[in-house]
């Protein structure tokens, strides 16, 4: 393997490390949205949307385990979500080799 593909291989597994890890200090406390919700009156006014029974919803608070395995499980889901997007986007937007070039 070519020193990229060890570089690339190396800074993925850091990412999830460091992710994963992080994501156990995250705070249990409502969010920005939540906490004005409460204090002006209208949290209560809020429905339930048709995902909520799904196993990441709520940050992984379904899933079968501690919280901490589920909070951990929610952001590696997280990670390979958005990396594997931006994969895709990167990709489809590289500038391809124009084929009729008589260059």
């Amino acid at each position: 393997m070519t020193r990229n593909t060890w570089l690339s291989i190396g800074a993925v597994i850091i990412v999830l490390a460091v992710g994963v890890g992080l994501s156990q200090f995250a705070s249990s406390q409502p969010d920005g949205l939540e906490y004005i919700a409460q204090e002006q009156g209208f949290a209560q006014t809020a429905d339930n949307h048709a995902l909520e029974d799904a196993p990441l919803a709520g940050y992984g608070e379904n899933l079968e385990g501690s919280s901490a395995t589920a909070t951990a499980v929610s952001a590696l889901v997280g990670i390979v979500a958005t990396a594997g997007l931006g994969f895709v986007v990167f990709r489809i937007a590289r500038k391809k080799p124009d084929q009729h070039s008589t260059a």
